[in-house]
């Protein structure tokens, strides 16, 4: 079996999670895909530091 890489399961978690999380904070459908993408944008921005982080320190090692 071929070894799939991990990060392709983020983008759908990622999508799921911020339409949840806006549709929670909105009733209307412009609003709720704004906050998405919003949202969207911040846990990828946080992912993408903490990978860089992580990538930086098995160098050190």
């Amino acid at each position: 079996m071929l070894p799939i890489n991990q990060l392709w399961y983020l983008l759908p978690l990622v999508i799921s999670i911020s339409l949840v999380y806006g549709a929670t904070r909105h009733e209307f459908m412009a609003p709720i895909l704004y906050q998405s993408y919003k949202s969207a944008v911040w846990i990828l921005g946080f992912v993408g530091v903490i990978s860089v982080i992580l990538f930086l320190i098995s160098l050190m090692l």
